[in-house]
């Protein structure tokens, strides 16, 4: 039986997979290449990224491809405007963003013809989201890496969007193998959005260091924290989270004013770079709650292969 495809507006995804666009430098253009050469959706973070940083990382991508390339922006950034505009001139495929909520951006995709699909976690925030213009939405629970719009678990807010909205759905949150896409599918999904599991890929940007702290990650190890974007964070516990936990002060007077506001507990910048550098100590490192379920680097090709027999499996047992 056939695998469905992703249709966002015009654009038509083969594998009903968007790449979670994971910052800091974790999603750049050699993974996002590979996923949209997949069949997929690859998207770029570009948080974190200076404009001219992004522009280069656009293009490689586009070198590298000639499948559907997006950029991953968080509204929580200081220069998101700024960013989003520069994407928009390199023609990018579509936005996505998070961490907050723009109205302006459904504007200004309109206006660029360029599809924009917000992260919601609630059927409220989709259904306005539809009515701005979004062109799809990536709906994510609590089981998501990173920051965390929600304390509610995806199986309980995808029936709920899917039945608000008539635009194409997107699971997203814990979701790291074909068995889970095959699942979200059926529950209605029209799409599902993968983090993690990319984030332990071949092509993805982190260290070997990063890499390997998250696949000996256990269930006990996935902490919470309080992030200066002032929403939760999930990622793995580390001295630097220990420290968190223990009320170590790790306030700055060197800010270079990354978030448009910030509560200045710790730079999470720094600690996301130094994570993605191999600092596995004194940095952040991000994960879903179901990292623990990833037991071995693979290759965007591999990981594939293994949604599609996932997806196709699950319609054999149909039969």
């Amino acid at each position: 039986m056939k695998i469905p495809e992703l249709r966002i507006a015009d654009l038509v995804a083969r594998i009903p997979i968007i790449q979670g666009g994971m910052a800091v430098k974790i999603s750049m253009a050699p993974l996002a290449a590979a996923v949209a050469e997949e069949g997929g959706i690859g998207i770029i973070a570009g948080s974190g990224l200076s404009m001219e940083e992004l522009i280069a990382e656009i293009r490689e991508a586009r070198r590298l491809t000639k499948g559907i390339i997006g950029v991953n922006v968080m509204f929580a950034i200081t220069e998101f405007a700024q960013l989003v505009h520069a994407a928009f001139d390199e023609k990018i495929d579509l936005l996505v963003s998070g961490a907050g909520f723009s109205r302006d951006m459904f504007a200004w995709g309109k206006e660029k013809g360029i599809p924009i699909v917000p992260i919601v976690s609630s059927a409220k925030l989709a259904k306005l989201s539809q009515k701005l213009g979004a062109a799809a939405v990536v709906v994510e629970g609590l089981e998501a890496g990173g920051h965390l719009g929600t304390d509610r678990s995806i199986h309980d807010i995808l029936p709920e969007v899917i039945a608000a909205v008539s635009i194409p759905v997107i699971g997203a949150g814990g979701f790291v193998n074909g068995e889970d896409v095959a699942r979200t599918l059926k529950l209605g999904a029209d799409g599902v959005q993968m983090g993690t599991r990319f984030a332990l890929s071949e092509e993805s940007g982190a260290a070997l260091a990063w890499k390997a702290e998250m696949l000996k990650a256990t269930q006990e190890d996935i902490v919470i924290v309080h992030s200066p974007v002032g929403l939760p964070g999930r990622g793995i516990r580390n001295p630097f989270t220990q420290a968190l936990d223990e009320k170590v002060d790790f306030r700055t007077t060197k800010c270079n004013r990354c978030l448009k506001r910030c509560e200045r507990n710790f730079c999470i910048m720094d600690r996301l770079n130094k994570a993605q550098q191999g600092d596995v100590r004194d940095g952040l490192i991000f994960s879903g709650a179901n990292v623990h379920k990833i037991i071995e680097i693979l290759s965007v090709h591999e990981i594939f292969e293994d949604i599609k027999n996932g997806i196709l499996n699950s319609k054999e047992e149909e039969r």
